[in-house]
């Protein structure tokens, strides 16, 4: 009989410490996050404390800055256009949020469907967020040409006979640029829409339709309380979205006629770059931070409410 040799096992390999171990896992997930924060504290973070202190501040980039504690503030007190840019962009805010997230909502629900061909009207409906700015600023502007634009050829065409000047105008110029803001970002928000109608389950639609609810009350019943959390998060963005407006007003307006669509962005942006008056213009920047900061709690406050 031969004999069976039998080889011992080599010995498992010993794991580190408990304590090694928790570092080595700290310091690979600081090796993921570091560069991204590096990024971040380079590009935003110091920046927005260098524009805190400058708040306080008196220095147009040339001499020593001077500490002025609240004369910047007090100063905007007393400043009209101030007061012009900020009701202009309250204005811009308030046609904006709700007219861009019914318009987001209305256009998921009727993208919203198992048919062929579908994926082609969602691309084309989310193709304008990614259009250039510039762009869609310069064909809205020849589509409210007061004279050859085709939006006054049909509001004459129906029997209009004084069609409005739109960004000629001092009192339409704002809700053209509304609309644009809105055809530009409606479709952005619907992909969110969609994502937050594909999560309800069926069943919810099949029981109320059993039940005898109709179209309109499974919406009010299922479709919007399951969209909660999607509309809270989509009017938390277009209300940061809406308070910093800057590009589109300039490229489309240049905040005019007059100051009609002045916005509180682009008088950070004349203060500081044009006037060299960094100190207040990072003032009007804190005020604008702090009035932004304020809604986005409230919607806060308000959605824990609901939920609650």
């Amino acid at each position: 009989m031969a004999n069976v040799m039998t080889q011992a096992a080599p010995p498992a390999p010993k794991a580190p410490p408990p304590r090694k171990r928790a570092w080595r896992d700290i310091l690979v997930g600081w090796s993921f996050i570091l560069p991204n924060f590096i990024g971040f504290a380079l590009f935003t973070l110091v920046p927005m404390l260098a524009a805190f202190a400058l708040a306080f501040l008196d220095w147009d980039s040339y001499g020593t800055p001077e500490w002025v504690g609240l004369d910047n503030f007090q100063r905007m007190l007393g400043d009209e256009n101030f007061h012009v840019a900020l009701r202009n962009t309250l204005y811009y805010a308030v046609g904006h949020i709700p007219l861009t997230l019914m318009a987001a909502l209305g256009l998921a629900l009727v993208l919203n469907r198992k048919l062929r061909g579908m994926a082609v009207f969602r691309t084309a409906a989310f193709f304008p967020y990614i259009t250039s700015l510039v762009a869609v600023a310069i064909v809205w502007n020849m589509l409210f040409n007061p004279t050859a634009g085709p939006i006054n050829q049909f509001l004459q065409a129906i029997g209009l006979d004084d069609p409005p000047r739109w960004v000629a105008s001092t009192d339409w110029a704002m809700p053209a640029v509304i609309v644009t803001s809105v055809w530009r970002d409606m479709g952005y928000y619907m992909v969110l829409y969609l994502a937050g109608l594909q999560t309800i389950p069926k069943e919810y639609y099949e029981a109320a339709t059993v039940d005898g609810a109709g179209a309109w009350q499974r919406f009010w019943s299922i479709t919007l309380p399951s969209l909660r959390p999607t509309t809270f998060f989509v009017a938390v963005m277009l209300t940061i979205q809406s308070f910093k407006v800057l590009d589109l007003i300039v490229v489309m307006t240049e905040g005019g006629p007059g100051r009609s669509t002045k916005v509180l962005a682009q008088l950070v942006y004349e203060q500081g770059i044009r006037e060299g008056r960094f100190g207040y213009s990072s003032a009007i920047a804190l005020v604008l931070f702090l009035i932004v900061l304020a809604a986005t709690l409230i919607q806060f406050r308000l959605n824990e409410r609901r939920s609650g």
